[in-house]
């Protein structure tokens, strides 16, 4: 029993760590936490990388559009190859670093000869430029680094805004842009683990929080559970718990209550019973003496009185008979009863039993010889009369007790068999062949047996109580072919193993 309550124990335990409410909430705040970090890191950084270019870019067609005004009020259209290389010159000097192309019909000039540009100029950039009257810009990539293109068609200063046919690219170098915003983003990711700690750490504390009453709630429940119904929860605070635990406390009040109400009742009852059958001994006894009498005289008696004698005598027998079982019964209920275990030949205690009752010629025996063991001798023989008297009123002959042993897992077990040939039990009796004042045959007034004449239906509930009192049981079955099979089972023990 204990190991098997702590692997219960453990198994709780087991499962409180892999899916517990503590676990859950753990998880559950990290992964809102990651959530929420990873998605602030996202916004910042597409924000933060819009900003950083849209800046990029605005100066970049400003810083254009105001040098290409600036050095193309002294140009002259057309221009040739060598005017057009020093417009392009004089237009990347006064915008920084960055590449300048100029291109007049098939003139191309570009401000560092060096430079490759076709693959940063895109041909989209260049129809969108010679087809529009404003600056143009493309992002591209190239050669695996970023860049920005940004081209504009130069108009004439006469306020019509006509086209020259010079156009003019800037290349710009995103790099040191990109690096910013990766070094922006590498921070931010940085503070992800911090706050995904963070949000451990305060899950924890939370956890602990709300789970410490729910823990008590769980203890005393099990408490409760096991039969400590004194067992209650400390009410703290005014939130949900709080009530839980106010109406936990409430329901084991009112079970413990109804408890008591309930142990008293049967107390009782039992008292009830067992008062009822002592003051009833008396007077039966009286009745009893008279009604043997009665017997004895019966013969001299008209056929009328003699039937009513002997009626009188069997029911006031059967009347004692039921008190007697009552008192049985009630000693069983209040835990009154106690072995008188010695070693005992079980053939012998078998055979006495039946010669007591004049059975010896109505039951075939196969008794194994040398069967000993501790039992209550006066116990067994109450079992051993109440099956054989159940066989003998309710089956057919020929009626049989086996004696024998038999070797299990968990020891040695003695076996007693008692069979009979008649027609068995009804279906649905099995269930409750031992349940008290129960009666197989509706039919019939004979019930559930006793030792002898009919039942009271206490009889197999007497006998059970009996082999539940060695540490046994009884079991039924029909038989192989026909009847039923009583079997009682009990722990083989010798002088010096002790009785339960």
């Amino acid at each position: 029993m204990d190991n098997g309550k702590q692997g219960a124990a453990s198994k709780r335990r087991s499962r409180r760590l892999v899916g517990g409410l503590r676990t859950r909430l753990v998880v559950t705040f990290v992964v809102v936490a990651l959530i929420s970090a990873v998605t602030a890191t996202a916004l910042a950084y597409r924000d933060a990388r819009t900003a950083v270019l849209q800046r990029t870019q605005n100066a970049a067609v400003n810083d254009l559009r105001e040098r290409v005004a600036a050095v193309a009020a002294d140009f002259d259209v057309p221009p040739d190859q060598q005017s057009l290389s020093r417009f392009a010159a004089k237009v990347s000097d006064g915008i920084g670093a960055r590449i300048v192309v100029a291109r007049y019909q098939d003139l191309v000039a570009v401000s560092d000869s060096l430079a490759e540009t076709d693959g940063r100029i895109t041909p989209e950039l260049r129809t969108a430029v010679r087809a529009g009257n404003g600056a143009r810009l493309q992002r591209v990539m190239w050669r695996g680094e970023p860049y920005l293109a940004v081209g504009m068609p130069v108009t004439y200063a006469d306020g019509d805004h006509r086209t020259s046919g010079l156009e003019v690219f800037a290349i710009t170098d995103l790099r040191a842009e990109r690096d910013d915003t990766a070094a922006l983003l590498d921070s931010v990711r940085a503070g992800i683990v911090p706050v995904v700690l963070l949000a451990a750490v305060l899950a924890l504390l939370a956890a602990r929080t709300v789970l410490r009453p729910v823990r008590k709630l769980g203890r005393a429940t099990r408490e409760l559970a096991a039969g400590d119904l004194g067992s209650r929860v400390a009410v703290t605070g005014h939130d949900e718990l709080a009530d839980l635990a106010t109406t936990f406390n409430e329901t084991a009040d009112a079970l413990q209550a109804s408890d008591a109400e309930l142990r008293e009742q049967e107390a009782k009852a039992r008292r009830f019973v067992a008062d009822v059958s002592h003051e009833l001994r008396t007077p039966l006894a009286a009745m009893t003496m008279v009604a043997t009498v009665l017997e004895e005289d019966a013969d001299q008696l008209p056929p009328d009185a003699a039937r009513a004698a002997r009626t009188v005598g069997a029911e006031t027998a059967r009347l004692s008979r039921l008190v007697e079982d009552l008192m049985e019964i009630s000693r069983f209920d209040a835990k009154a009863v106690r072995l008188n275990a010695a070693e005992t030949d079980l053939a012998d205690a078998v055979r006495a039993s039946l010669a007591l009752r004049g059975w010896t010629d109505e039951v075939q025996t196969h008794l194994h010889e040398g069967v000993r063991a501790v039992v209550d001798r006066r116990r067994i023989d109450v079992i051993v009369a109440n099956l054989v008297g159940n066989a003998l009123r309710h089956g057919s002959p020929p009626v049989t007790v086996t004696l024998g042993t038999a070797l299990e897992a968990n020891g040695e077990w003695v076996t007693l068999e008692v069979a009979d040939h008649g027609p068995g039990l009804p279906p649905g009796a099995r269930e409750r062949v031992f349940d008290r004042f129960y009666k197989a045959d509706a039919a019939r007034t004979r019930g559930a047996a006793d030792d002898s004449g009919q039942g009271s239906g206490l009889g197999t509930a007497i006998a059970l109580e009996n082999a539940r009192l060695h540490g046994g049981t009884i079991d039924v079955a029909d038989g192989a072919r026909r009847g039923a099979v009583f079997t009682l089972r009990l722990p083989l023990r010798r002088t010096g193993e002790g009785t339960e």
